[in-house]
């Protein structure tokens, strides 16, 4: 629980922070933000937001997704966990298994896999909340 006004204060700074990863980007790796994220280029790895998640429509992952509520434009190979509402626009293409609250699919969007709507996605963690990233590493 947030007990202080700093606390709660701090908490709504990092979930109303905007992260983005430009067309032409590869990153291979897990990516946890407590904020929006917007994927135009290449990941392969895992991505978790406690906020949005909006994939361009030259985005490709390779890996889950979980978020509080999610955009698709380009291709993903994964699992989808959205708390709310998912929207699969009609250049979505989804190779992977859904479990979301509330599901809008445009005309034209592909989908392979099985869907969950109205389930409940477990609580967010982000790894610092565990005590990773917290301090860094000296080499």
């Amino acid at each position: 629980m947030l007990n202080t006004k700093e606390q709660k204060r701090a908490a709504e700074e990092l979930s109303s922070s905007s992260n983005t990863i430009g067309k032409g980007t590869f990153l291979e790796g897990n990516i946890e933000t407590y904020g929006n994220i917007r994927i135009e280029g290449r990941i392969r790895g895992d991505v978790k937001s406690k906020s949005k998640v909006a994939l361009g429509n030259s985005s490709h992952i390779e890996g889950n997704i979980t978020a509080q509520n999610a955009d698709i434009e380009g291709e993903v190979k994964g699992k989808l966990d959205v708390a709310e509402t998912l929207v699969l626009k009609a250049t979505a293409v989804v190779h992977g298994d859904i479990n979301t609250g509330k599901l809008v699919v445009e005309p034209g969007a592909v989908f392979n896999g099985t869907c969950k709507m109205g389930a409940t996605v477990k609580e967010i963690k982000i790894a610092s909340e565990n005590g990773f990233g917290q301090q860094a590493k000296t080499i």
